[in-house]
């Protein structure tokens, strides 16, 4: 199928053709014809598969067949969850909208909300936003979301992830109720299922790919590796393979300003992008990432929601994530648009919960291998003793009665992200 069969207007497939793409994506193909029909469209597709204008296209063919309206006022809100997500969804809709008579802009924390207001005072028909800075400037008054036609959250189950659900209830109230809404999800949970059944009327579930699945053309593997020599190990493969582009994620902000450090003191360039970072120097991190001036960028997950990053050919998991939804998400950063792409996985002893969390989602016991000189000991870390004469910091025994129950102390606990916006 090609575009010209999705019944998208002339001045949407010229935008289209100046990108240079010919036929849609099966998540454009599915997606695009059900949202111009006007109906609530529920869609798992992962990162690379060219969601963003499964539901752009149709939405700016929607509004610019629709009456223009005194002082433009906002016409379709766009939700994610972080502020690179936010820039890069405002990114695609001035491409697609370049012959059209629709203007749009994006808000987001972090930067100065007064070029933003002014935006907004000078009229919009597509609103991008995150969560927190959209109801700071409903707050006060700066928008209306009272002539929202098309609602759409992007990413929905990060937002859950990062707490953003009860934003998500105090936006959907100041909307009117008769409008189309479409949510595109990485991953369908049960939370995810809830959240659509409470605003979508008889929403049409699309999927590009099976449910929480892997892209293909990504080459996955797992090193086990002590977690005392993760830093050398991917130092070691990053300079013995002359890698020049490669996105490694790790689980905190301060692991990943540490990992940047030892690794620009071995000669490989490197910058962190996380949400202590003020937006400029985010910006100016993938900037340089994307111009090949910086080899590694380190994120948090938080972070790198949204990053789009063409033909980039390496991932690295420095740290596995303690959401196994996570993991479909940041190996999503390669192997986009049919490219193959590699990601790989250090893990160590304690890590190995996180790791058949994973498996089980995925559906696949993923490949393991051991570089030699970094193989790992045999026995997990010894317990800490918890004072100066050296007993044992372990729990003491159950009560009588309660020797069967699971001892939940012994998988790694879980804790949702942070919320960044």
């Amino acid at each position: 199928m090609s575009f010209n069969e999705l019944g998208l207007s002339e001045p949407l497939l010229k935008a289209v053709s100046k990108k240079g793409y010919t036929e849609p994506s099966p998540i454009q193909e599915k997606a695009i014809p059900l949202i111009l029909e006007g109906k609530d469209v529920l869609a798992s597709a992962q990162t690379g598969t060219g969601k963003t204008a499964g539901f752009t296209l149709p939405m700016l063919q929607i509004l610019s067949e629709g009456p223009k309206l005194r002082k433009r006022p906002i016409r379709a809100l766009v939700l994610t969850p972080t502020r690179e997500l936010a820039a890069q969804v405002l990114e695609n809709v001035k491409e697609y909208s370049k012959f059209l008579d629709i203007r749009s802009t994006v808000i987001f924390g972090g930067v100065n909300q007064n070029p933003q207001v002014r935006a907004l005072r000078n009229g919009v028909d597509i609103l991008v936003a995150t969560p927190g800075r959209l109801l700071d400037l409903q707050n006060q008054g700066a928008l209306s979301l009272a002539k929202i036609e098309i609602l759409i959250l992007d990413e929905a189950d990060r937002m859950l992830d990062m707490g953003f659900l009860r934003d998500i209830n105090k936006i959907l109230a100041l909307m009117p109720s008769k409008r189309q809404n479409l949510l595109f999800s990485a991953t369908f949970s049960k939370d995810i299922k809830k959240l659509a059944k409470g605003f979508m009327y008889h929403p049409v579930l699309v999927e590009a790919t099976p449910e929480n699945s892997t892209v293909d053309v990504i080459e996955q593997k797992v090193y086990h590796v002590d977690k005392s020599r993760k830093t050398a190990l991917i130092i070691k493969l990053i300079a013995d393979g002359n890698w020049q582009q490669v996105l490694v994620f790790t689980r905190t902000k301060h692991g990943a300003n540490r990992l940047c450090q030892k690794m620009e003191r071995k000669g490989i360039s490197a910058a962190a992008i996380h949400g202590n970072k003020s937006q400029a120097a985010r910006t100016r991190a993938l900037a340089g990432f994307k111009r090949g001036n910086v080899r590694v960028l380190v994120a948090t997950d938080i972070a790198a929601r949204g990053l789009d990053i063409p033909l980039l050919p390496h991932v690295i998991n420095f740290e596995l994530p303690n959401i196994a939804e996570a993991y479909v998400h940041r190996i999503g950063r390669t192997g986009r648009a049919g490219a193959s792409g590699e990601a790989i996985s250090l893990v160590s002893h304690d890590e190995r919960a996180y790791l058949r969390d994973i498996e089980r989602l995925v559906g696949e016991k993923l490949p393991n291998e051991i570089v030699e000189g970094f193989e790992p000991s045999d026995n997990p870390p010894p317990v800490k003793a918890n004072n100066s004469r050296g007993r044992s910091s372990r729990k003491p025994r159950p009560k009588s009665g309660t020797g069967n129950r699971r001892n939940f102390n012994s998988r790694p606990r879980r804790y949702s992200s942070r919320k960044e916006d």
